[in-house]
């Protein structure tokens, strides 16, 4: 019998990523010489990269573009040492695999960005699939990288649960049917995830975990 599984974000959900990608993708945007206010990005943070730099930049040409994306992967990968992971992450990870739930990685990140982040969990063997850009096509809000992680773990949605940090997660969750728990930790605002329709809405890993008895996690037992 197939268990059912978490599926869980990174960036902003288990690691403290979210304000490095800010910055770089600042840097990118200054370089190109297209400056981009830090609010705007970390509006965006999430959603599907292409489409991220695309609405960013205006419709830039496929060049410039290209040259955004790459300058982001170089400022971000110089910060590698700065990303750690999220109170009570890796616990509320190893929590989910003893109660016999898959851990699912469901992430849109590209393969070296979530290397990183898999060094930076140091969780790899409690996870029972991993997803990335590689995956899908476009990603958030899009529900394609969920559909994927519920194929690569083989339950259907109404056997998983999905935790996130931003509207986009919640968006794509409920477009492939899937509840979302949502966490305060990548800076998106209790009010914005509750109109997107997160299913509960916690500060953190930390306070999801002390909390997973009376959370839909604890549904799925």
């Amino acid at each position: 019998m197939v268990k059912p599984a978490v599926l869980f974000d990174i960036d902003g959900t288990l690691v403290d990523s979210n304000y490095l990608h800010v910055h770089a993708w600042q840097q990118a945007f200054h370089e190109v010489g297209l400056p981009v206010q830090a609010w705007h990005v970390h509006r965006s943070i999430g959603m599907d990269g292409s489409t991220l730099v695309d609405e960013l930049s205006n419709g830039a040409d496929d060049d410039a573009q290209k040259r955004l994306k790459d300058s982001h992967t170089r400022h971000y990968e110089a910060c590698a040492d700065l990303l750690t992971a999220l109170p009570g992450a890796r616990e509320l990870l190893q929590r989910v695999a003893a109660l016999g739930l898959q851990v699912v990685l469901a992430t849109s990140a590209p393969e070296n960005e979530l290397a990183m982040l898999r060094k930076t969990l140091g969780c790899d063997d409690l996870v029972s699939a991993i997803t990335s850009s590689e995956d899908v096509e476009e990603a958030k809000p899009r529900p394609d990288i969920v559909h994927v992680a519920l194929d690569k773990a083989g339950v259907p949605a109404q056997q998983a649960v999905f935790v996130g940090d931003t509207v986009w997660d919640v968006e794509a969750s409920a477009r492939a049917g899937v509840p979302c728990i949502a966490v305060l930790s990548g800076g998106v605002g209790r009010g914005e995830l509750e109109k997107a329709g997160a299913a509960a809405i916690f500060d953190d890993a930390q306070e999801l975990l002390d909390s997973l008895d009376s959370s839909p996690i604890a549904a799925l037992l």
